[in-house]
């Protein structure tokens, strides 16, 4: 739980997020060596149902500049959007990604360095996700099934993500009764 000063009061992970994700797999990989904590202390479970999205946003500043985002059910298309300039707008008054990427069902997408800080990500709210090919997909050449995109697009179904975080500040719960005291 992150309180209003972006502290997070500190608990381990339940073993079904910390397993099979953390260990082995982001420990292997060694994805978090430089973070405060060396591992994520924080996952964030969303589900994302035909016609939901997210808009363009940066995790912010009570995070370590890294996210280890596991796909699970559906794909589902990210895409990222560089910050604001003038004239990012295209045609119909909206922003134009930079970059699409593709995350199929079972997948990491490790996002870090320039990639988090310069960056936005959101989910297009669409019913289908479109323009899916090599083109269109930054990481099309590293999918492991490109068979349900033949024909540039996919029907969306329903996607959960499980988002892990080094979250930077950390309470003891012994230390955070101030956090969860009403002022009486």
């Amino acid at each position: 739980m992150l309180t209003k000063t972006d502290t997070l009061l500190a608990a381990p992970l339940p073993a079904w997020l910390h397993e099979p994700v953390v260990s082995p797999r982001l420990d292997t990989l060694g994805c978090f060596a430089g973070s405060p904590h060396q591992a994520p202390n924080h996952v964030l479970i969303n589900e994302y149902r035909p016609g939901q999205g997210i808009m363009p946003h940066e995790d912010g500043s009570a995070y370590y500049p890294l996210v280890a985002t596991v796909s699970l059910g559906a794909p589902i298309v990210l895409d990222l959007y560089e910050k604001k300039a003038s004239g990012d707008d295209d045609e119909k008054g909206g922003r134009k990604p930079a970059f699409r990427i593709l995350q199929e069902p079972r997948s990491l997408l490790i996002t870090t360095n320039e990639l988090y800080t310069q960056y936005l990500h959101g989910i297009a709210e669409c019913l289908t996700d479109e323009d899916l090919g090599f083109d269109g997909i930054a990481n099309w050449e590293m999918l492991g099934d490109t068979q349900p995109y033949l024909n540039s697009s996919y029907e969306r179904q329903t996607r959960v993500s499980l988002t892990y975080r080094d979250v930077l500040k950390v309470a003891k719960v012994g230390n955070s009764v101030k956090f969860l005291t009403t002022g009486r």
